[in-house]
């Protein structure tokens, strides 16, 4: 809860320019005397208003008394904080020019710091942001409550991207303030990314000791359950907070995770059918690409089919989700279909989730393409894989079969024996059929 200062009164006054009589005072004094007892007046109306929340009305009073006092680092703070949490157009712009007012009125002032670096972290400003942030929990004059507020933002802005120093900041904060149950979430995070799984393990724990419903918490622990293979204590870790928060997706999504490493794929179908009909149009992709591979999973394609188009709604340019959804379309022997939704993936070369991912759309489309009678387009696919995947053993059959049907013999016999070589009696229809083909290749010679 923000803190308001007294009314800012004027007390600077000068000198008679002239000895008075006892007893007597300039008249100027009397008008100087007024204007301060005016503005103190109006500056504890404008605080009065912030603390109603009537921003409108603080703002009007506050402007006017900035217009008066433009050095005022106090009256630029307080307009700031009613710009950043008012409706008006531009607001959080003009909010970061009071903060920047009140900080070149007065550098030791920590508020207007702390302010600023708050709003620019949320606007997406991270290296201003840090800085700002820096410079509070460094300024001697900050109170420990703003130099601890702003080392938790620090450690928040760090926390991806430098592990280690945000561990460093949300220890500084803790000594200054104690440890808060955020403090606890963050130093399990923190531990978890810098590959200290005992460590977050152990916060999680500490956490959910005293709340075993809470559901972020779970989230962590059960993620590392999953990890180190042991999905039944994930699935126990999962169950109070699930019972708590019987519509928390994340939740949904990981215990069906859970449950699916377990080999209980109708159970997690059970739980993510929550996502259908009119709650497909609020659920994470992520969720709805989950429920859509546990139908693929569980043999039911046109429910998969069907969930994966409804993720793909959603995420138009994922070519990882069109090649999922191009996979149940080859099971449901919808070979066109899929090959148009697999030349539009792997024209999205650069947004696929890595390259291997790319070398396996590429493959597939190949396959799809032969399946749809298109031998060139399947050769074609099948050179973009080789770009980033070595030859296997169904990517030289396909390559065979596709030279084979445009009548390249030649081509088609050296890739024959190529996919022999690696077979070994790993794909018994097919070696017979190139066994065949090589015979009757020799005799066509």
């Amino acid at each position: 809860m923000r803190a308001f200062a007294a009314p800012l009164l004027l007390l600077a006054m000068t000198a008679a320019a002239q000895q008075l009589p006892a007893g007597t005072r300039d008249s100027a004094d009397h008008t100087r005397e007024a204007a301060a007892n005016a503005s103190g007046a109006r500056l504890a109306e404008a605080e009065t208003a912030l603390e109603h929340a009537d921003y409108a009305t603080a703002i009007k009073l506050l402007q006017a008394l900035a217009a008066e006092q433009p050095k005022d680092a106090r009256i630029a703070y307080d307009l700031g904080f009613a710009q950043e949490r008012s409706s008006a157009p531009n607001a959080e712009e003009s909010a970061a020019a009071s903060y920047a007012a009140a900080i070149a009125d007065d550098e030791a002032y920590p508020d207007p710091r702390l302010a600023l670096g708050l709003l620019d972290a949320r606007a997406g400003r991270l290296d201003k942001a840090h800085g700002e942030l820096a410079s509070v929990a460094q300024l001697p004059s900050a109170a420990p409550e703003l130099r601890a507020r702003a080392l938790r933002a620090l450690a928040q802005l760090d926390s991806t991207t430098n592990p280690t120093a945000a561990s460093d900041e949300l220890l500084q904060a803790i000594k200054l303030t104690g440890e808060t149950p955020t403090d606890t979430a963050l130093s399990a995070s923190l531990a978890a990314q810098s590959g200290d799984r005992s460590a977050a393990a152990l916060e999680y724990g500490r956490i959910l000791s005293r709340n075993p419903a809470d559901p972020d918490a779970a989230l962590g622990l059960a993620h590392l359950q999953l990890q180190a293979g042991d999905a039944a204590r994930a699935e126990t870790t999962l169950g109070a907070p699930l019972a708590a928060h019987p519509d928390d997706f994340r939740l949904l999504s990981q215990m069906a995770s859970a449950l699916a490493t377990q080999g209980k794929t109708k159970e997690a179908i059970a739980l993510l059918e929550k996502v259908k009909g009119t709650e497909v149009q609020r659920v994470e992709p992520a969720v709805l690409r989950q429920l859509a591979r546990l139908y693929a999973l569980d043999g039911n394609n046109a429910q998969a089919e069907v969930m994966f188009k409804a993720s793909l709604a959603k995420e138009p340019q994922d070519p990882d989700l069109m090649d999922d959804l191009a996979g149940v379309l080859v099971r449901e022997t919808k070979y066109a279909e899929a090959e148009v939704l697999l030349n539009r993936a792997v024209a999205l070369r650069e947004r696929f989730s890595s390259p291997t991912a790319f070398g396996d759309a590429a493959g597939h489309l190949a396959f799809a393409a032969s399946k749809d009678g298109h031998p060139q387009a399947c050769l074609q696919a099948l050179a973009l894989r080789a770009t980033v995947l070595a030859n296997s053993g169904p990517s030289l059959f396909l390559e065979a079969t596709a030279h084979d049907t445009l009548h390249q013999y030649k081509e088609a016999a050296k890739a024959y024996r190529a996919f022999l070589a690696i077979a070994a009696g790993q794909f018994p229809d097919q070696e017979f059929e190139a066994r065949h083909r090589l015979v009757a290749l020799d005799h066509e010679k």
